[in-house]
Formats: C-alpha cells, structure tokens, sequence
C-alpha cells in the first residue's frame, strides 16, 4: 500500500502547473522591463529610512475622501470614496497616473454610531483587482456590527497602468512602490476612522500579499488596532524566490537589465540581487506593533 502526502503532493502540482504557465507563456512574466531604474533605487532608500527609530514615530496624514452611495438596504449601507493618494511628492511622481487616486469601498451597518462598531480595512492579495471578493466577507460581519473598508490597491484594478496585463508589475520597483503606498493609504485611512468617523475599535487584514502589508501597517500606525494576516508570507523573497511565483518571473530580462551595469552577469546573480531587494519587505525586520495580543495569524502547514 502507497501512502501518500497529500501536502507535498499539492506542492509538487503547484510548482509544476506553475512553471508550464509561464514556459508556454499563457501568461505574461512578472517584471518584464526590468528591475525598474533609479525608481528602485529611491524605493530601497525610503523603505531603509522607516525604522526603527523613523517608523515609531511616522504619523500618517489624514485624507479626506469624496463619497457615493453605491445602494442602502434597511439595514446596510454601502459607499464608495476617493482621494489623493497620499504619500510624499517622490512617491507621488514615481507612480503611473492611473495610481494617484486611490479608490475605497465602505460597508457600514446603518443606524447605528460609530462609537457601537468596530471596522476593519481588507487589504488586496495578488491579483485581487476589484472590491467585490473582500465585500463578501463584509456581509456576515454587519451582523456582528463590524464596517468593512476595501482599499483598491495602487497598480490594480481601475488603478492599473495602462501597459500592465493582469496582476503582472511591469518592473521589480512596481512591487516596492505598491507596498509602500498602500501601507501609506492604509494607515490614512485608519486614521480617518478613528479621528473624523469616530471608530473605537479598528483592525487591518489582508490575504497573501494583503496579509504582508497588514503586518506592516499594524507594526507603523502609531495606535493598536487589531491586525489579521492571512496565509500571508513574511516577505516577498518566499513567493518570487522560493514560491509558485518564481516560474512566472522575467529572470531573463531582469539579467539583461543587470547585464547593463556589469559585464558578466549569471541567473544565480539575479536571482542574488532579487533576494536582497525583496529582504526590504520582510515583516520581521519591522518594529513591534504597539499591542502584540491583538495580532492575530493564520497559517498553513503541510501535512
């Protein structure tokens, strides 16, 4: 009798799918234009600059979106809000057009003060392009009278450059600047609710990619808030390096754009530089949030 673990077996299924995605080029790579310029050069710099001293004391500005309602039910009501992003003049100029209005979803039970709920802000995952997957899981939590706020993250959805198919980031810099704007409109946001909406209890979640930026917004915002990472990584370095991600990454275009700065460059060496460039988006590295038992992780182990 063959045993099987079912665990590894998905991982090998995961890895081999992966990697025939990308050689049969059904889909277009991760990074295809590069490493992204002087563009990740001002990235790696600001991302040093935030802690640990820095990022203890980041205060975030507060925005003030413009709402719509989308529908009310007797019960429910569901706006949607837009604002100037609002990360610093350099951020600002190094996005695409398209990312500098951010775009936020906000489920509320009706009737019912700020003061009596709580609301928690979902954060995209890869790929998560629109807000109706995260507004689904606003629904069962109206009854427990809990807001949910979706932020539509920069690169994605109506935020997309135009050059850009699907999830794909053009360059490696993209990725670094996503991260860093959204934690930055995240933590606007929150600050909103608490001092023009007059929230009392708020939480930050996110799956996958989602659940790395929550992590870092619940270690940067300036307040406790509860903070829920989903089946989320500690860095990028695991999904491009180490992950289902890495067959469908441009390594060959990524050496040529290296290639341009030395000589002699290898695929090992790429890969090298990758790591050290994603090691900024480790959450271990980032301070202690200010109320550690309000965080709580959800994993996966291989069975």
């Amino acid at each position: 009798m063959v045993t099987v673990n079912l665990g590894t077996l998905f991982y090998v299924l995961d890895h081999v799918y992966g990697a025939l995605l990308h050689r049969t080029k059904i889909s277009p790579p991760f990074f295809s234009r590069g490493w992204g310029g002087t563009k990740l050069e001002l990235l790696e710099k600001m991302i040093k600059q935030l802690f640990p001293d820095v990022g203890q004391n980041w205060p975030p500005t507060l925005v003030q979106p413009i709402w719509k309602t989308i529908w009310e039910s007797k019960t429910a009501v569901l706006r949607e809000g837009v604002f100037r992003t609002p990360c610093d003049e350099q951020l600002f100029n190094a996005l695409p057009p398209e990312s500098h209005n951010a775009r936020v979803a906000f489920l509320a039970p009706k009737f019912l003060p700020p003061q009596k709920m709580a609301c928690v802000l979902h954060l995209a995952g890869t790929g998560d392009h629109t807000f109706e997957r995260r507004l689904r899981l606003g629904g069962p939590l109206l009854k427990e009278n809990i807001a949910t706020m979706v932020l539509e993250s920069p690169f994605y959805g109506r935020r997309r450059p135009m050059l850009q198919r699907g999830a794909k980031l053009l360059c490696v810099s993209d990725l670094l600047l996503l991260g860093r704007v959204t934690i930055e409109e995240a933590r606007s946001l929150l600050y909103w609710l608490d001092s023009e909406a007059g929230f009392g209890k708020m939480g930050v979640c996110g799956l996958s990619m989602g659940g790395v930026h929550a992590a870092m917004v619940g270690s940067l915002h300036p307040t406790p808030i509860a903070t829920l990472p989903f089946l989320s990584p500690h860095s990028a370095v695991v999904a491009f390096c180490e992950g289902i991600l890495k067959h469908a990454t441009a390594w060959e275009a990524l050496r040529d754009d290296f290639a341009a700065q030395k000589a002699v460059t290898t695929i090992e060496e790429v890969r090298e530089r990758m790591r050290n460039v994603l090691s900024l988006t480790d959450v271990t590295q980032f301070p202690i949030p200010k109320n550690p038992d309000s965080v709580i992780f959800v994993a996966a182990t291989v069975s």
